[in-house]
């Protein structure tokens, strides 16, 4: 159990079922597509995708010690229930999984200088947790930029290898839905990022950090999530009037499962002040991330019950 807290089991599950979700009920069942990767290649990808995420994690708990034993002691998993150098090796061993399947699968489609995707997000996510995360923004968006990569990761590895002359078209389209999904994962994630600075407000300042509400303040910082928030709740409504508005039943999904907690985060979030407040704000971006990831199932099942 505290393995799995150190690598947060709940977040690797999150990004497995949107890379799974993509592939094996949007491209296979929906879409019917020739791929690059078999189905058990696409798993090794997952799991190469899982396996540096989750080293990301590792380092980014031996890195915040002193910031959670401030902040959150009860969760602090390094030092009290896994010693700092057997953090260490986990972090390795999972980096030489994630990179080793990197290097098979990037010869798996004939594009060897693809390993380098997974050596450079291995480094991102080490320079994030190291120096990166202490800068004002920087941090945020670079956790937010890696996670939407883990979407676009599918088309780079599973797409753009299939593509011909005679499917180009098609291959662009399936893509560009790819981007609008990792789009809007961006946006999300850089808010959830900044209430989570929010409530670990104390433990960063307390630790030399500068992020956002440090030097804004936490009134402030509430008030400028506000109105970032009106960017992902105006895209989604241009979205499902452009896209879904033919597709009766996706269209309630998107209104109520999607634009409907968004509107009660931009209505919470004004008046939110202590640490349990964003603590449950950050949650509710969380569920947001979960029900738009889900909404590519409600689209293939709904799209299958019309052919």
């Amino acid at each position: 159990m505290n393995f799995l807290k150190l690598i947060r089991f709940q977040n690797l599950l999150m990004l497995a079922l949107t890379q799974l979700v993509f592939h094996f009920l949007f491209f296979k069942k929906q879409q019917d597509l020739s791929l690059a990767l078999a189905d058990w290649q696409f798993i090794l990808l997952v799991i190469a995708t899982v396996a540096i995420a989750a080293g990301g994690y590792v380092i980014n708990n031996i890195m915040d010690q002193e910031t959670d034993r401030f902040s959150k002691p009860k969760k602090v998993i390094v030092g009290n229930h896994i010693s700092e150098g057997m953090a260490y090796n986990i972090y390795v061993t999972l980096n030489i999984i994630g990179v080793g399947i990197g290097f098979y699968l990037s010869n798996v489609i004939e594009k060897p200088s693809y390993l380098g995707i997974f050596i450079a997000v291995a480094f991102l996510l080490y320079i994030y947790a190291t120096n990166l995360k202490q800068n004002l923004l920087i941090g945020n968006i670079i956790v937010a930029l890696l996670v939407s990569f883990s979407i676009i990761l599918v088309g780079i590895f599973d797409l753009y290898p299939a593509t011909y002359d005679g499917n180009r078209e098609q291959m662009g389209v399936i893509f560009s839905i790819l981007l609008d999904y990792a789009l809007f994962a961006f946006i999300i994630n850089v808010i959830r990022e900044i209430v989570k600075d929010i409530e670990d407000m104390d433990g960063d300042y307390n630790s030399g950090m500068s992020t956002l509400p440090i030097v804004l303040g936490r009134a402030r910082t509430s008030k400028l999530i506000f109105g970032l928030t009106f960017i992902p709740i105006t895209l989604l409504i241009f979205y499902v009037n452009e896209n879904l508005s033919e597709i009766q039943w996706v269209m309630y999904y998107a209104l109520l499962f999607v634009l409907g907690p968004l509107l009660y985060f931009l209505i919470k979030i004004w008046n939110a002040t202590t640490k349990k407040d964003f603590n449950h704000l950050s949650l509710i971006l969380k569920l947001v991330m979960l029900f738009g990831i889900l909404s590519i199932v409600v689209i293939t099942l709904n799209m299958k019950g019309n052919a």
